[in-house]
């Protein structure tokens, strides 16, 4: 029976995973969620795992779970108050070339990023950015690449930056503050290489399709005050909502849990007179199912097959947790997505001596962030906003992304490895 449950394991986890690198079954409409939630099921219906076993918590991290669930119901009132839209304006209000307005594009996705979950802001963000553009009569393909890319740049500063992030914070044991401290100048850093390369890249189309925006010829017109409250009420809510994200913001660095941060914090917004139905949907459930879905088949993984390995007598990568692991991460991630690579890499992390172990776990989450930004496929914050603009008659094909992300993304992790590797604090 365990020969059976080893190969067992191996058939339904190679399955899960092939499709997960497709990103689809042929012949079927099933996307990464449906893929992940099916392999869970086969994992339990086959016996591989019991409900018991599969629904613990050795199996499914619900502490990764709480805090995404929470900073997406906080996140989710932000762009419903309007907040974003107002921020966007106020960036862009005095800018007259597209650089500077891919300047400002960069700096607010990538900042914004650090603390909120890149996906989210790029559902909320991209909308802003290509309306902006077409306003201002810029070519908007800069503009939107430079705001996926700043993005996963971005999310390498802080846990709450992306889900790869808040899994590697619950299970490594690195508070806020210090992740922050180590892996916020690569951030930082790297939305300046950002902006360089997008400049670089598109030098001769960053231009404005006239000399004079719209703004200028109508500078009455109701778009120059996007996002402005519209009422008395309508602006206590921005308030409120800004008020609490600062201050959830604030308590992740004073060492509190920070999946009970996040719930406090959801549950403060959802204490108003706004329909909670609209919140709910700015959810993104399918990613809490494919987490979940994953957390199972790994978990199935580890328990019937990783066990076996003797990882702990892996030398050959765990005295290399910086170079090395980075270099694995990033190619699994654009394999897999980062999200399945970080769950499957975390027993070599975990297992690399305890003097280098905090190094092992950054890099883990620069590498994984970073590689995100490869492909349009490497990331679901750059499938976000090429969809969303190919729905707005945008197209940006795989190709004219990875004029940036290619370069990019080779650049970022020759500096997240350095940074890492020669600055000690």
């Amino acid at each position: 029976m365990t020969d059976l449950k080893f190969w067992l394991t191996w058939s339904i986890f190679i399955a899960t995973y092939a499709g997960l690198a497709l990103g689809s079954v042929p012949g079927l409409r099933m996307d990464r969620t449906g893929i992940a939630l099916v392999g869970a099921t086969l994992m339990m219906a086959t016996g591989v795992l019991d409900l018991n076993q599969a629904v613990s918590p050795e199996s499914i991290d619900f502490k990764t779970l709480f805090l995404l669930f929470g900073m997406m119901i906080v996140v989710g009132m932000l762009r419903l108050s309007g907040l974003f839209e107002r921020l966007m304006g106020m960036a862009v209000r005095r800018i007259s070339t597209p650089r500077g307005m891919l300047a400002a594009t960069i700096g607010l996705s990538g900042i914004l990023s650090a603390f909120l979950i890149n996906d989210v802001v790029c559902v909320a963000l991209t909308p802003l950015v290509l309306h902006l553009a077409r306003r201002k009569k810029f070519d908007p393909i800069p503009q939107l690449i430079g705001l996926a890319t700043a993005a996963n740049v971005g999310s390498t500063g802080t846990i709450t930056g992306n889900p790869q992030n808040i899994y590697i914070g619950s299970h490594s044991g690195i508070s806020y503050l210090r992740f922050a401290f180590r892996l916020m100048p690569v951030a930082l850093l790297g939305l300046g290489l950002t902006y360089l390369v997008v400049c670089i890249v598109y030098r001769n189309r960053l231009r404005s399709f006239s000399n004079t925006s719209e703004e200028e010829h109508h500078p009455s017109t109701p778009n120059a005050d996007e996002g402005k409250p519209r009422s008395r009420a309508h602006a206590r809510l921005q308030f409120k909502t800004g008020a609490i994200t600062l201050v959830a913001v604030v308590l992740f660095f004073t060492g509190l849990p920070l999946e009970l941060v996040a719930l406090g914090a959801a549950a403060v917004v959802l204490l108003d007179r706004i329909n909670p139905h609209k919140v709910y949907r700015q959810v993104d459930w399918s990613l809490l199912v494919m987490f979940t879905g994953l957390f199972i088949v790994v978990r199935a993984f580890q328990v019937h097959v990783v066990t076996g390995w003797h990882i702990d007598q892996w030398t050959w990568l765990l005295n290399r947790p910086n170079d090395l692991l980075s270099l694995v991460s990033a190619a699994l991630s654009n394999l897999v997505s980062n999200v399945p690579a970080v769950l499957l890499l975390q027993p070599v992390a975990q297992a690399v001596p305890e003097a280098t172990r905090e190094t092992a776990w950054l890099a883990l989450a620069m590498s994984s962030t970073l590689a995100g930004n490869l492909t349009v496929l490497g990331s679901v914050a750059n499938l976000i906003v090429v969809e969303t603009a190919g729905r707005e008659g945008v197209t940006i094909s795989f190709w004219e992304y990875c004029k940036v992300g290619v370069p990019l993304t080779i650049l970022t992790l020759i500096l997240g490895i350095a940074w890492l590797q020669f600055v000690h604090y």
